[in-house]
Order: structure tokens, then sequence, then C-alpha cells
């Protein structure tokens, strides 16, 4: 018999704090969906609501905080922990941890914060949810940011000829080779370890550091992943799909970035309506945390093109 999932047991409402005062409230929210997703919400108007999912996807939120805590007031910025990360439920059998049983679990959130729909910010694996939110629920986005993700598949050679890349990917892929970690520990040495991969700027690594020490990694989704029983989480035929939602995208990129080239930001932009790309230079994976002030720019421009 499969053990009882945990449930996130904190009280709703208590505070959380960023760099300029304490603009997120914490909340743990049972859902229809048999789940209860731990997450940061702050001050501003629900039909200005911006829903964020994180990346990993063993890893929780707090990571995304910043700069987005800037919004608040002017946004609803929700961050949730996703099924079987952070501080929401764990526990759960492999083949429910899946994007679309994600996808599922978001639209219940934001049913139960009363959004009726809401501007999606998908970040790294995040992304790909955000992806399939969109051409399941078109109704429920008003527009999407693919941040430091990909609509399209990485092709095969898309980093030959970039040797910096080459040796800062290294350290990472040795973490993941070991045999003698497991679980947490290995989800954590191995973000840790890619940290030179993800941050293209020295003078930014180490608060990015920081956030990583803050971070309650898991590894339910590694579990399955290695299993090979995890759908895949690129959405089939991207391109047809999200053009068929008729929803503003911005594709927002570091140049840097290690795990999905950039030029793939720009080619969607060119093949798909209603679409941007903007390309941080300078910026890795995590261009939030190389250049905030660019990244968080490109985000209110983004939101701005709604209002009257």
């Amino acid at each position: 018999m499969m053990p009882r999932p945990a449930r996130a047991r904190l009280p709703a409402g208590l505070p959380a704090r960023c760099h300029d005062g304490i603009v997120y409230t914490e909340q743990a929210v049972p859902l229809r969906t048999g789940v209860t997703l731990f997450t940061s919400v702050s001050p501003g108007p629900a039909q200005r609501t911006l829903l964020v999912i994180h990346g990993g996807p063993d890893w929780d939120h707090t990571y995304l905080r910043e700069p987005l805590d800037r919004l608040g007031g002017g946004y609803r910025v929700v961050l949730p922990d996703l099924r079987g990360c952070g501080r929401s439920t764990t526990g759960l059998a492999d083949g429910q941890y899946t994007p679309d049983a994600a996808a599922g679990d978001l639209l219940a959130l934001l049913d139960h914060l009363g959004a009726a729909s809401a501007a999606v910010l998908g970040f790294s694996f995040g992304g790909f949810i955000g992806q399939r939110l969109l051409a399941a629920a078109p109704g429920r986005v008003t527009r999407l940011i693919v941040a430091s993700s990909s609509v399209l598949p990485v092709p095969a050679g898309a980093f030959t000829g970039w040797p910096e890349r080459a040796e800062r990917v290294a350290a990472e892929a040795s973490v993941w080779a070991d045999p003698a970690l497991t679980g947490p520990a290995l989800t954590r040495a191995a973000a840790t370890a890619g940290a030179r991969a993800n941050v293209w700027r020295p003078e930014s690594l180490p608060g990015y550091l920081r956030r990583l020490s803050e971070v309650r990694f898991t590894a339910e989704w590694l579990r399955p992943y290695r299993a090979g029983v995890m759908p895949s989480p690129w959405l089939e035929d991207p391109l047809a799909r999200m053009s068929a939602a008729g929803r503003p995208v911005l594709l927002l990129h570091g140049e840097k970035d290690m795990t999905f080239p950039a030029f793939l930001a720009v080619q969607t932009a060119a093949a798909l309506s209603q679409s941007t790309a903007v390309v941080l230079p300078d910026a890795g994976h995590m261009a939030h945390v190389d250049d905030p002030a660019a990244w968080l720019a490109a985000v209110r421009r983004f939101l701005a093109a709604d209002e009257p």
C-alpha cells in the first residue's frame, strides 16, 4: 500500500521578507486535485494576477521571489511550489508527477484565488508547464512569458564550438553521475555545482549561491524521470497549438544560457504569431540573477501591454 501523501502544514497568512520588506504572504493551499500547494502571494489586484511557475522541477519557488517582489502592489504575484516540490504535497506515486498534473493543480489554484484568468511566467522547466496551460486553457491565460526555457526542441550540436560551456557544465554532470548521492542531497549538490553554468557574471555568483542555500530541494520528480516513466514535458506541435491559443507570448532569455540556446527564442518569435523575443546580453540561464533590472523591465513592458 502506498503511503499517504504528506501535506504542507503551515498556517495561512505568514509573511515572507524580500529586500524591500514584507511583500509576500505564505499560504498552504489545499486544492480539489488532492494536493496542497505552498504558495507565496504578493499584495495586488486580483484582475492583474501573475502566476509564476518555477523550474527544476525538484526546486521550490523562492529563487524567483526577487526581482518579482518589485511588482507587488501593481500586480498580484502568485508563486506556488509545484506538487512534489518545496513545501507542497510530497509522497505521491510516480505516475502523479507529470506536467499535465502540475498544470491541473495551477488551474485549481487560480480557482481558489478567484482569478478567472492570469498572466503566466514559466521559468525553465516551468516554461513547459506554462505552455501546457496556454494550450489546454487559453481562456485562463491572458499572456505567457517563457523565461529561460524553450518552445522548440534543442537540436543536436546546439552548443558545439563553445568550450567554456563544456568546462562550466562538467561540474554538475559529475555530481549527477555520483552514485553516493541520492534524494534531495543530490538535487542540491547538482544545483550548487551547476551555479557557474547557470550564472554568467562572476559578481552575480555569491548572491545566487545564497539563494540556493534557502531553496528546499526534493527529488520527487527525479525518481520517475530516472525510472523512465515521467512523460516528456515538451508540448507536441507547440507552434501550432500556441498559435491556436491566440495569446501574446514573450520569450525572455539570457544570451549565455547553457541549458536552452538563445537562438531558439529568436527562432520561435519569428515563427509564432503575437510573440516577441528579448535576449539579454551577458546573462545566463538565471538571467533574472545576472541582470535583474533589464529582466524585470522586459516583464513589466510585456505585462503593461494589457493595460488601458
